[in-house]
């Protein structure tokens, strides 16, 4: 049974119970497409049932493979881009205290990231820590010749081969990539590095409960179990009906979908703690990648309160009335810190001594939907129960399968990214890559071009 609960009650004020329930039919076609894999993209669908189909032995193998790396590296380098980069960031930086490389004896490595951006500061600052760290590398992508990933790697390959001679590196670096082709493969099996797969069913924003999530978060000291119990249990509700007042992932994808139709053109998913700062990235490519297509579709963005509420409050409160906010609560913290009382009382704080932070957090949400609300920006709730490995898997596969219903809702193909590859195309020919000298030559004409 999910723990996660769904609440509009914050944007009937802006929506009827008669509009939303005026949906169902549309629900019920896109439902049907999405659980029979009847729909557009329905090749890369494998994610809709990956938790219950979920091998034990792979399991097995991800802990041994974990606990193995965690003996020798106090820091393991994540190497990826897209979903090979936020999906396991979101999980370990949600389950992670944010100071655990600063703790003395910290019995898990500290997991960092590279391969998601070009900056030569970033990479070049990377190798002086490293210089002075036992490391080892996790090296996600499912071609291996991805630019951003396949640059950071050769340079890290040289410099873990450097460190520790190339038999030893090899024993440092796992490769989650393609099963039978690309660099990455050809790579792992020339070195003996161990691999996992990425599966060809399964586009990248969605492979977040494969091993390119679940191992970083092994790794990290997370219980992928838990994480995977979330998930089916979600797979399972969201599978087994299309009633609005039943499939909560049905019903947010019903009510965003209205909301877009009325013209809020921008969804801002809110949270109130700092640790889902990379839930919400994943959750911007997830929706963003699968819906912004043929110039339609709802633009996500993120917000992290109450520090945005002191940057982007004014513009959400006063600006353009052309957003809503999905607002994510926890309602159990992790720790208890309560206020103490002052005998100055300069700060005039003193009616909060004996209060929980979180007391007051919730407070603070509970304020700015009223806020907002009032401003005409319609508010969505989702509450879970603790910020835990079995709470972040349902929420993972709630997203991930009101995403696609959203998609056919909306008529798009929800599995595909075809606007991508310009930008790839683009760096390709300006990069000079081989087999793009047409390519180059145009873009070249075009530069020069503008220039005069």
């Amino acid at each position: 049974m999910i723990t996660l609960q769904f609440q509009y009650t914050h944007v009937l004020k802006f929506l009827s119970e008669e509009e939303i329930q005026l949906m169902q039919e549309e629900v019920d076609i896109s439902h049907s497409l999405l659980v029979e894999k009847a729909g557009k993209g329905n090749e890369f669908m494998g994610w809709m049932d990956l938790p219950t189909k979920m091998d034990e032995a792979l399991i097995s193998e991800i802990e041994s493979d974990a606990n193995k790396i965690r003996q020798k590296a106090e820091i393991i380098v994540v190497i990826g881009i897209g979903g090979s980069y936020f999906g396991p960031r979101a999980i370990t930086e949600a389950l992670t205290s944010p100071f655990s490389a600063f703790y003395t004896g910290n019995k898990n490595p500290v997991i960092v990231y590279a391969g998601h951006d070009l900056s030569q500061d970033y990479h070049a600052g990377l190798l002086d820590l490293l210089d002075k760290k036992d490391y080892a590398l996790v090296v996600v992508s499912k071609s291996g010749s991805s630019a951003e990933p396949a640059i950071a790697f050769r340079i890290l390959k040289n410099h873990i081969e450097k460190k520790y001679g190339p038999a030893e590196a090899a024993t440092r670096i796992i490769a989650i990539t393609d099963s039978s082709k690309g660099a990455l493969k050809i790579l792992a099996e020339k070195h003996g590095y161990k691999s996992y797969v990425v599966p060809d069913d399964i586009a990248g924003r969605y492979s977040v409960l494969t091993p390119v999530g679940l191992l970083p978060s092994a790794l990290a000291g997370c219980d992928i179990r838990q994480l995977l119990k979330g998930a089916t249990e979600m797979q399972k509700a969201c599978t087994a009906t299309s009633s609005l007042m039943d499939n909560p992932a049905a019903c947010y994808a019903a009510i965003r979908t209205l909301l877009y139709r009325m013209g809020n053109q921008i969804e801002l998913l809110v949270n109130y703690e700092p640790a889902l700062h990379y839930l919400t990235e994943w959750w911007k490519q997830l929706f963003g990648e699968s819906e912004g297509k043929e110039n339609e579709g709802l633009f996500p963005a993120g917000v992290n309160f109450t520090s945005d509420l002191h940057s982007m409050g004014q513009y959400i409160q006063e600006g353009q009335r052309m957003l809503f906010e999905t607002v994510i609560h926890f309602q159990k913290p992790n720790r208890s810190l309560i206020i103490p009382h002052d005998e100055a009382n300069l700060d005039g704080m003193n009616y909060l001594a004996g209060k929980t932070l979180h007391e007051i957090n919730d407070m603070a949400a509970l304020a700015a939907t009223l806020a907002h609300t009032d401003g005409e920006v319609p508010n969505l709730d989702i509450f879970l129960p603790a910020m835990d490995e079995h709470s972040l898997g349902e929420l993972i596969y709630f997203f991930e399968f009101a995403c696609g219903l959203s998609g056919y809702l909306s008529g798009t193909n929800p599995f595909n990214q075809p606007g991508v590859e310009a930008y790839k195309n683009n760096i390709s020919a300006l990069l000079g890559k081989p087999g793009y000298e047409n390519e180059t030559e145009t873009i070249r004409k075009r530069i020069n071009e503008a220039t005069i």
